[in-house]
């Protein structure tokens, strides 16, 4: 009886200590940055090459290679960081513990890589999708917009919620940086198209 009550008061403790948001800030941040590029890279992508080529084949293509080679680029770049983060934690345990680590508690190099590589991958196949069923142009532009419009704002809205963050500036945040990438983009493309090159 007496070892129950002790569990008793030691989980009323651990209940009553806050929760730290801030420790879910770096891996909330990978991931929402992860999604969030992946989603707008792509749909600028094909929005960019949508401007001068009007083929759903080419815009599908556009954007899968742009699946492919962010995925690719987010995964060796989270390796690459993490690990020089996981190299100085390791040498400062050896500094402060006489040569013994505790590896449990540092980060895995490889899971943030894949985390990573998946959250660009889940963004980028929003326009990928919204755009693979629709073969008339104008529709397919703005039924892409229309797809990445909600998932900006749910990507914005999801960020908030989790870093309990305010809602409306974050998702606003999120959905004009978006709209003026692909913005950016298809003007771009579309005016540097129209001089021939």
């Amino acid at each position: 009886m007496e070892t129950n009550n002790n569990l008793n008061l030691d989980m009323e403790k651990d209940q009553e200590t806050p929760f730290d948001y801030s420790k879910r800030a770096q891996w909330l941040r990978a991931a929402v940055l992860g999604a969030n590029d992946g989603l707008v890279s792509t749909a600028s992508l094909m929005m960019g090459i949508g401007a001068v080529k009007q083929d759903v084949r080419t815009m599908l293509l556009t954007g899968f290679a742009g699946l492919v080679a962010g995925a690719c680029s987010m995964a060796i770049g989270e390796f690459i960081s993490v690990y020089s983060q996981y190299d100085i934690e390791v040498a400062q345990m050896k500094r402060e513990s006489g040569g013994e680590t505790n590896k449990e508690k540092l980060p895995s190099p490889t899971l943030a890589a894949i985390a990573s590589a998946l959250a660009f991958s889940l963004g980028a196949i929003v326009p990928l999708l919204a755009a693979a069923f629709v073969k008339e142009y104008k529709v397919r532009i703005g039924v892409i917009v229309a797809a990445v419009t909600l998932a900006l704002v749910m990507f914005g809205w999801l960020g908030a919620v989790l870093g309990k963050a305010p809602v409306v500036k974050s998702s606003l945040r999120v959905l004009i940086g978006g709209w003026l990438a692909m913005a950016i983009t298809f003007g771009f493309t579309k005016l540097v198209g129209s001089h021939g090159l």
